[in-house]
């Protein structure tokens, strides 16, 4: 089974952290995450949950 997307349509990237306020991914891992494998996935899902947006 494909490992979905956590895009949540809020792309603004955080100029602070390098986060998208929405998904909490890079620049990069948003990039790449359409030809990444399984594996790769699950271990950026893994990295969202500890990172956060400082709120202003």
């Amino acid at each position: 089974m494909a490992v979905p997307s956590p895009c949540n349509q809020i792309c603004v990237i955080d100029r602070d952290s390098g986060y998208c306020q929405g998904c909490r991914r890079t620049l990069d891992e948003i990039a790449a995450w359409g030809a990444a494998d399984d594996r790769w996935k699950h271990i950026v899902l893994e990295r969202l949950k500890s990172r956060s947006i400082r709120k202003s």
